[in-house]
């Protein structure tokens, strides 16, 4: 039993296997994304069914297999599901933060540190209900994107790098854009909606609280066509979040 590896990880997705085994995807601390068995897991007399459900950041032990490794040991550590699927807001906002790890992760078994303590971080707020959750799947998704090489410019010319603000704003470009490397359809954006974007992207809070709520309307459309624009593929679960806010958010 030496060859017996343990973990740390987010459950991103389940899926079926024979009659009561399933296929658990987690994002992990040391090995990035990794698919294992879980045996007899929907059986009634499961033992860590519960425990691997999406948003469940647990401890895991794993026994080497032929192609999938098997679970044999689970404990929890946070359970982020019990703050986050009775609120329809948060749990639209979830499912596209782990959809959008999951698409991150291409490669099994490579660590991306960075990209799990993200989503540990946003899953954690949104759990708690600390922020509009909007507002977290936009900072969340901003991070996730400089993760990848592909955060959206802002603060400088996407095309030539001059310092803004510019007031030009291109997908294709890469971000905003100075007058001189506008693309032909490029949107203009308000000066709020680029300074929420920034601030969002550094977790300046306190910026991101002076904003107007139209700006946080426009900020979100930008981000989701960016992400989904590098992915070149619409996430499923995107259209499916609830943007609108919430009495105690609009009074925050």
């Amino acid at each position: 039993m030496a060859n017996l590896y343990r973990d740390t990880g987010i459950v991103l997705r389940v899926q079926k296997l024979g009659e009561a085994d399933r296929i658990i995807t987690f994002l992990t601390q040391k090995h990035g994304k990794l698919r294992a068995v879980a045996k007899g897991v929907r059986r009634t007399s499961s033992k860590f069914g519960a425990r691997l459900e999406p948003f469940c950041h647990v401890d895991v032990q794993f026994h080497p297999g032929r192609s999938l490794d098997i679970i044999t040991q689970v404990q929890t550590l946070d359970a982020f599901g019990v703050g986050i699927v009775t609120d329809y807001q948060r749990y639209t906002a979830a499912c596209a933060i782990l959809e959008t790890a999951d698409r991150l992760t291409a490669e099994e078994g490579e660590p991306v540190l960075r990209l799990y303590m993200l989503v540990a971080g946003a899953l954690r707020a949104l759990s708690n209900g600390e922020r509009d959750p909007s507002l977290l799947l936009d900072a969340f998704l901003m991070r996730a994107m400089a993760f990848a090489g592909w955060a959206p410019a802002v603060n400088e010319c996407a095309k030539c790098g001059n310092p803004g603000p510019h007031r030009a704003f291109s997908i294709q470009a890469g971000g905003s854009c100075c007058p001189t490397c506008r693309p032909a359809g490029s949107s203009s954006p308000s000066q709020d909606t680029l300074t929420l974007l920034s601030a969002l992207l550094h977790g300046q809070w306190t910026v991101v609280d002076e904003i107007p709520h139209i700006a946080r309307r426009d900020a979100s459309g930008l981000v989701a066509a960016h992400l989904q624009w590098h992915l070149e593929r619409q996430l499923r679960s995107l259209p499916l979040v609830e943007r609108r806010t919430r009495p105690e958010d609009a009074l925050g």
